[in-house]
C-alpha cells in the first residue's frame, strides 16, 4: 500500500498530465506540423551512472497531442496527413521546434520529418 505522500505526488502528477493535455489539445497547428509530446529522456545509463542534462540523447520518438489539417497543394487542394492523434512515432533525431507549455517541453514538426509509426 502507498504511504500519503506517495499517493499525493501521484494524484498531483495526473492533474498535470490532465491539465497539460488540455491545453496542447488547444493548440491547432497549421498546414502539414503536428504537436508532439517527446519520449522522456534517459535519466541514468543501463549501468546506472546518472547522466548530466547536456550529455542526454535528444528524443526520437514521441506521442502526437494535434495534427494540422494539411498542406494547401498547388491546385488547392489538401495533401492527406498519414497519422493521428495519440500514435506514437519516430521523427528525425534535429527535426522541429521545441517550446515549453505549461512546464511541460513540446515539438512541433512537419509531417516530412516522421519516419515511423510504432506499433
Amino acid at each position: 500500500m502507498a504511504s500519503a505522500p506517495q499517493c499525493d505526488y501521484v494524484r498531483r502528477q495526473h492533474a498535470h498530465m490532465a491539465t497539460t493535455v488540455t491545453a496542447a489539445t488547444q493548440l491547432k497547428p497549421l498546414g502539414d506540423r503536428l504537436v508532439i509530446r517527446p519520449t522522456p529522456r534517459e535519466e541514468m545509463t543501463k549501468s546506472g551512472i546518472v547522466l548530466p542534462d547536456t550529455a542526454k540523447e535528444r528524443p526520437q520518438e514521441g506521442t502526437i497531442l494535434a495534427v494540422g489539417p494539411g498542406r494547401t497543394l498547388d491546385d488547392g487542394s489538401k495533401e492527406p496527413i498519414e497519422v493521428s492523434v495519440g500514435q506514437k512515432i519516430l521523427f528525425q533525431k534535429y527535426a522541429g521546434t521545441e517550446f515549453k507549455l505549461d512546464e511541460e517541453e513540446l515539438l512541433i514538426l512537419s509531417q516530412k520529418d516522421v519516419l515511423a509509426i510504432v506499433e
